[in-house]
């Protein structure tokens, strides 16, 4: 009798199955790397304008220019010259790149024609403007 009880001990399962644990970590590492680009891009507040066309735009390189006149690429301030230097280097790694340009609304028309001139003169062929979605009616 004392040797089935001793089998007994040997058969129960004594350790913590970490494979639930496991998938729970990967679904939200999962949630988390879709997640973080939209909280990453609502960190600068900028008011751009509302339209009733507007498309969500793909995964591009986003050009910011604030209030105040302010370029940012993804959130680095720059000026027209070293935006259009840093432009043409990501230009040569990445020849396909797309830039989105978010621009404050108040801003004057020629500040942002401007803006656009320069990256477009950087080479970029595929440039987006962002907006707001308008109130549906």
């Amino acid at each position: 009798m004392a040797s089935l009880n001793e089998d007994a001990r040997e058969g129960l399962i004594t350790g913590i199955n970490v494979t639930p644990l496991v998938d729970v970590v990967l679904v939200l590492l999962i949630i988390f790397m879709a997640t973080a680009p939209l909280i990453t891009r609502r960190a600068l507040a900028v008011s751009v304008p509302k339209a009733a066309t507007g498309e969500r735009a793909t995964q591009s390189l986003r050009v910011t220019q604030t209030g105040d006149r302010q370029v940012l690429l993804e959130k680095a301030p720059h000026t027209l010259a070293t935006l259009a230097r840093e432009l043409k280097l990501r230009l040569r790694l990445e020849p396909d790149l797309a830039v989105s340009v978010a621009a404050e609304e108040g801003l004057p028309y020629g500040a942002v024609v401007e803006l656009l001139d320069t990256i477009r003169a950087a080479g970029v062929k595929r440039v987006a403007l962002e907006v707001r979605p308008a109130a549906k009616k």
